[in-house]
């Protein structure tokens, strides 16, 4: 049975990447930061079986910036594989706590990797979650492992150093660590202050009424968004090629942020039309096709238990989605699409759930969240 060690367990990434591995026979170690209130809710479904906790997956205390914790935790565990997730990752936050997200970000993994050395665990395999941000002001489209990167966040500066610091380490002590630069990939697990999840939480909530309006940053901006638990398959293949890389994950495919607006409220059976410009554009309703929407809030479900249906004050004309300034970035990423041409020669992974099926998971979810429980 192999031992692994996963950082962020508790976020979007560590909860589909603790399944894929339990499904894969390995013991999991999860490392979470003590905190006043609970927050294994993406793994509370794990933790409560009877049959794994403390049998397969086990938890532990640490934090990536106390070094003595790392230390410790890699002499008892042994472990033959560590997936790095864990970060400060909202890329506007880190604007607002850039030295907590350089400790955490960049010298995290310095710590991490210095912690192999200390204990002389010379054959495990490091993953280091690295990020399509690296691209920033892009040089190349679309973006692959040879691009240039341009950082334009200090959450992107701290993973670049995070970055060049698994390469340097790999060349100079030869340890087996890789970095997966992964482009956005979403889910319904995805927290609800990045912007996927927070369009379709508020779809969903302007559906039943229980949110009026919409307010978002730059409508512009262009992502290729993929579906999480494909990319968390992808970093265990990138761990178990015979050679220590670094791979592009992503679709090829990028959508702006207007676009997967568009197709949210779509799904709900309203168009939306667009009116003025720049900070005072707004999003209105063009049209409401009640079938689409009756079809997929379904109004006589009653048996579970949804305690509100469609919202009769959303009518054509009825402003939803508007811009606020504050939401804006002091650098703008404009433009990120991934080249994973080499993931798929080498490790066979390829991207499969679609922009559309995307959306079309996450807004069910959240509709199904909101309509039975109002929040």
């Amino acid at each position: 049975m192999k031992k692994a060690i996963i950082t962020g367990i508790t976020g979007q990434d560590g909860s589909y990447l603790t399944e894929i591995l339990l499904e894969k026979g390995y013991e999991i170690h999860g490392i979470i930061r003590r905190s006043s209130s609970f927050n294994t809710g993406r793994i509370d479904h794990l933790y409560s079986d009877k049959s794994i906790l403390n049998k397969k997956l086990f938890l532990h205390y640490g934090d990536l910036v106390d070094t003595s914790n790392l230390n410790r935790l890699l002499e008892k565990i042994e472990p033959d594989e560590i997936y790095n997730l864990a970060a400060q990752s909202h890329v506007k936050v880190s604007f607002e706590i850039p030295d907590y997200t350089a400790q955490v970000d960049a010298l995290g993994t310095l710590r991490f990797l210095d912690a192999i050395r200390e204990v002389g665990l010379k054959q495990v395999k490091f993953y280091q979650a690295s990020t399509s941000e690296l691209y920033g002001k892009v040089q190349e489209i679309p973006q692959s492992e040879k691009t240039p990167f341009y950082p334009r966040s200090p959450y992107a500066v701290s993973k670049l150093y995070g970055y060049w610091i698994i390469v340097n380490y790999r060349e100079a002590y030869n340890i087996f660590a890789c970095n997966g630069i992964l482009f956005n990939h979403e889910s319904p697990r995805r927290g609800e202050t990045f912007v996927t999840r927070k369009i379709t939480r508020a779809v969903s909530r302007i559906a039943a009424g229980l949110q009026s309006n919409l307010s978002l940053g730059n409508l512009d901006a262009k992502r290729d968004w993929g579906f999480a638990p494909e990319y968390c398959e992808g970093m265990w293949k990138i761990l178990q090629h015979d050679k220590a890389d670094d791979f592009v994950l992503a679709t090829g495919e990028t959508h702006t942020v207007r676009e997967f607006t568009e197709l949210t409220f779509k799904e709900i059976g309203i168009e939306l039309d667009w009116a003025e410009k720049e900070e005072k554009e707004r999003g209105i309703i063009k049209t409401i096709n009640l079938e689409k929407a009756k079809e997929l809030i379904d109004f006589g479900r009653k048996s579970s238990g949804y305690k509100f249906g469609f919202s009769e004050n959303l009518k054509p004309g009825s402003t939803v989605v508007t811009v606020d300034p504050n939401y804006y970035r002091p650098t703008e990423v404009e433009l990120l699409i991934g080249n994973a041409s080499k993931a798929e020669k080498v490790l066979g992974w390829k991207a499969q759930t679609k922009f559309e099926k995307l959306v079309n998971l996450m807004i069910k979810s959240d509709l199904d969240k909101v309509l039975q429980r109002g929040y």
